[in-house]
């Protein structure tokens, strides 16, 4: 078994007994990449696969930790770095950039690189750049301001429609008054389906043009076929579940849960509008649901095809935000938001935490209510169980069909990470990490902590 740890810390352990067999831990030349989060890693072959906080990609020798070989990406004096790891499909390490904060010309990317030699393959943009398709879209910003794009989550492979799926996130600054367009600033949240072997843009689809709240459509996206028809589905902050056809990117089916009051959206096209008095004011704060966390975040739900559905964990917040504008020089930039308050959602009935099974047509099967968040991914086995954990350091075993408690186990700490099962020697085990950060304190509105 291999951990990732903060700091870009990887450790091998014995997956039955638990007994370190050795451990890589990333130099810095400063602090800088220290505490930041690491969501995963990838094995290829017998190799381990990481994404490092100084914008590197390596590569450890599976059995003995050893670099087998390592990949400069991009400049993390720039702020670029890496928070989610990699896809690899058919050989190629496939890796979404962070960190895309600030003004610079590079812009954000995607980028495959050779599994076995680390040698760059391609290089795609997420966002849409002068004089090229979609460039249109960000006004007549030159792209040294075209901030943001960043793909931080994990993409999903399909091996045989020979295309991966990403997630783009916000542009920056995040408000449009901030950034000075009101565009759709492509591709930015969005989702984009990728030629693994070329980077070619197959489609794209955008769920939130002109996006303007840090309501980014960027977590996992789940193949699923539904009535003999291949779908990708996602679900971002707004707690709006996306279905596209992911042969061609058509919009099929969105159900907003209910607990945003930013936008509209039309059931029909998947059109999302603005209500009345949505629209950011530069200095001014602005009250909406949900905070900037996410009504859904970057804990990954799960699918059971036993009950054709998924299992989210929810964080039930408000936000009263205040943006303002930003230097407009290279380096410059930001998000904008100089000021935020959580508060309790207003139908949360006094629970922050909301684990939910919503089928696939954008039925609720059952949901869990808790005054602390489900801050884990889930997990659902062929067994037709559900496992999720806590900020309060429980841990949880669910029935799929029913959401019966079957059991829950109280950990030392908070439950953050993303569970896994797996065998050894006959016997199944359930994993999970244990352990609080990545920022999970802005699920937790200020009374929570008296």
């Amino acid at each position: 078994m291999y951990l990732a740890n903060p700091g870009n810390l990887i450790q091998a352990l014995d997956a039955a007994t638990g007994d370190l067999l050795w451990e890589y831990r990333r130099q810095f030349p400063t602090a800088r990449g220290r505490g930041r989060p690491n969501r995963n890693i990838s094995i290829y072959e017998d190799k381990i696969i990481l994404n490092t906080a100084d914008a590197n990609i390596v590569a450890l020798d599976a059995y003995t930790g050893e670099v087998v070989w390592e990949a400069d990406v991009a400049d993390p004096d720039k702020g670029f770095h890496y928070t989610g790891g990699a896809l690899v499909a058919d050989g190629k390490v496939i890796s979404g950039m962070a960190g895309c904060m600030r003004f610079w010309d590079d812009g954000c990317f995607i980028t495959a690189h050779d599994a076995n030699t680390g040698r760059e393959l391609w290089r795609t943009s997420t966002v849409a750049r002068p004089g090229e398709p979609g460039g249109d879209t960000w006004g007549d910003l030159p792209m040294l301001f075209r901030g943001g794009g960043d793909a931080w989550i994990t993409g999903t492979y399909d091996a045989d429609l020979g295309l991966t799926f990403w997630g783009v996130a916000q542009a920056k600054p995040w408000a449009q008054v901030s950034r000075r367009t009101d565009g759709d600033a492509l591709y930015t949240s969005s989702t984009l389906a990728l030629d693994p072997d070329t980077g070619e843009m197959r489609w794209f689809y955008q769920h939130h043009p002109g996006e303007s709240h840090d309501m980014d459509e960027v977590f996992e996206r789940i193949l699923v076929d539904v009535d003999g028809r291949p779908s990708v589905f996602t679900m971002g902050k707004l707690g709006i579940l996306w279905q596209l056809d992911r042969q061609t990117g058509e919009f099929i089916n969105a159900t907003d849960l209910g607990y945003q009051n930013i936008v509209d959206i039309d059931s029909a096209t998947g059109q999302l509008s603005f209500r009345p008095n949505m629209i950011p004011e530069l200095n001014e704060a602005l009250d909406f649901c949900p905070s900037h966390s996410g009504v859904k975040s970057w804990r990954a739900m799960s699918y059971s095809p036993e009950t054709e559905a998924f299992y989210i964990p929810l964080t039930l917040n408000c936000t009263s935000t205040v943006y303002s504008d930003v230097e407009w020089r290279e380096g410059g930039g930001g998000n904008g938001m100089v000021g935020r308050k959580n508060f309790l959602h207003p139908d949360s009935g006094g629970n922050l935490g909301e684990f939910v099974a919503m089928h696939v047509s954008g039925e609720i099967l059952w949901s869990h209510r808790q005054r602390t968040p489900y801050i884990s991914a889930s997990l659902t086995t062929a067994g037709g169980l559900a496992f999720v954990g806590t900020y309060d350091r429980d841990a949880y075993a669910y029935d799929v069909s029913t959401g019966e408690q079957l059991w829950k186990t109280r950990l030392p700490t908070s439950v953050q990470g993303f569970p896994v099962t797996y065998e050894v020697d006959g016997r199944q085990y359930v994993a999970i990490g244990a352990g609080i950060g990545g920022g999970s304190w802005v699920s937790m509105p200020a009374r929570a902590y008296a």
